[in-house]
């Protein structure tokens, strides 16, 4: 996680501090739940959460001699507290807390992240709704192929976030939970109840039968929605890279006053955001595998999967909220060109119409695969540059003895191939929660 692509507000959550500082509330919430059950005398997670001051450096100085981070953490809070500490800790084991902590670092950047993904939906919804009239030329391999509204084109990027968004809350939910079993996780020195009703103070749900460790198929799972997400990102970022193209011009992502676009070519204003969003997904998907590999463990655990879990959780989690608040700020800010849109169906000779000539001419009698014949005839001559598609049906005998001039021209209307637009927004899935 580097600065230049993550929040201050993400930094502060994987931030060593922030992390010793929620150990200590898993470590004094089991002790506070010790001392009510009567185990531990009371008044020591009071004194405890009165006078510890969680100082990281001291907490490294101590691990480069004991090697061990939790057991460093450990003797810096005795050494503040003494005898208030006796009970600390008392029947877990390490992943106990690690867990737990990294349970509630991850519910908590799930929630930034949550935040931007709705963010998202939100402006594609938006911009589907004001552009649900503008005609524009849907593209199939890249190559013209039938005109449908750009307004369709936004809602189905739409779609798709909203349902990265029901992934993601899915995921997010299974990996709220946390473990306080002890060493194998069969609570050999604890109690099923207590460890349910601490959890639940911390807000998480409790792993029903763990190991050392939670599962890590849970964490697998919400990388993945993490992936999932960035391809939806990936998508939506790449087609608006194709619309900002020269050659296309329909749409250009915001460029602030000042801007530069090029050291060398002061005319250039390049979709550097959208190339940004469309990079960082390719490290979203890098992430899932890693966290796929981390789900095989030895027994009750190896620990294996604790120096990948270090990496790819603060970045994953940061890259995501960055890359979904940068494309959602592109979409708010998207100055579309709908004059472009319409130059660049004329551009086609009319050969987008080719399938409404091809069914009139089928409605007429002719078997399919003349028809498609008689068509594509006169619409490669119109590519070639030899006449109009529409005037090269008009002079085709074999096309007049079946269409009228008419029924010809007819087959050469937009409103067709935007007749069903509102029918399609009527069926959009509901909006999500906010």
């Amino acid at each position: 996680m580097i600065d230049r692509y993550s929040t201050q507000r993400m930094r502060e959550i994987w931030s060593s501090q922030h992390r010793w500082d929620l150990f200590l509330g898993v470590e004094v919430a089991y002790l506070e739940a010790l001392e009510e059950d009567g185990i531990a005398p009371s008044g020591g997670a009071a004194r405890i959460r009165e006078i510890v001051k969680i100082d990281p450096e001291r907490i490294d100085a101590l691990e480069a001699t004991l090697r061990h981070d939790v057991i460093a953490f450990l003797t810096h809070v005795e050494e503040q507290a003494g005898d208030s500490t006796r009970f600390l800790h008392y029947g877990l084991t390490s992943s106990d807390v690690l867990d737990t902590t990294f349970a509630l670092q991850l519910v908590q950047a799930a929630a930034f992240c949550r935040q931007e993904l709705f963010n998202l939906e939100r402006a594609l919804m938006d911009l589907a709704q004001a552009h649900r009239g503008t005609a524009f030329v849907g593209r199939t391999h890249g190559m013209h192929a039938e005109a449908t509204s750009f307004g369709l084109a936004a809602l189905s990027w739409r779609e798709m976030a909203a349902r990265a968004l029901a992934r993601f809350d899915a995921a997010a939910e299974e990996i709220r939970v946390g473990k306080l079993s002890g060493a194998v996780g069969n609570l050999a020195f604890g109690d099923p109840a207590r460890e349910v009703r601490v959890l639940a103070r911390l807000g998480l749900g409790v792993e029903v039968a763990a190991t050392q460790i939670v599962a890590r198929d849970r964490h697998a799972a919400f990388f993945s929605a993490i992936a999932l997400a960035g391809n939806v990102l990936d998508h939506v970022a790449l087609n608006l890279r194709h619309l900002q193209r020269t050659e296309v011009g329909e749409a250009n992502e915001p460029f602030g006053s000042g801007q530069r676009g090029s050291s060398a070519m002061p005319h250039k204003k390049n979709p550097v955001m959208c190339e940004n969003v469309c990079g960082q997904a390719r490290l979203l998907r890098s992430y899932a595998l890693a966290a796929m590999e981390d789900v095989a463990l030895w027994h009750e655990r190896d620990i294996s999967h604790s120096s990948v879990e270090r990496v790819i959780a603060p970045d994953a989690t940061a890259t995501l909220e960055f890359a979904t608040k940068r494309l959602a700020g592109i979409v708010k800010g998207l100055v579309v060109h709908p004059d472009r849109m319409a130059d660049n169906l004329a551009r086609s000779g009319g050969i987008i119409h080719s399938e409404a000539v091809l069914l009139s001419l089928v409605r007429s009698g002719l078997k399919r695969q003349d028809a498609y014949g008689l068509v594509q005839r006169s619409a490669l001559k119109s590519i070639q540059g030899d006449g109009t598609f529409e005037g090269n049906l008009l002079a085709d005998p074999d096309v007049r003895i079946r269409l009228s001039e008419e029924e010809v021209r007819a087959c050469f209307s937009l409103e067709e191939h935007l007749k069903s637009t509102e029918g399609i927004f009527a069926r959009r899935s509901p909006d999500p929660r906010g």
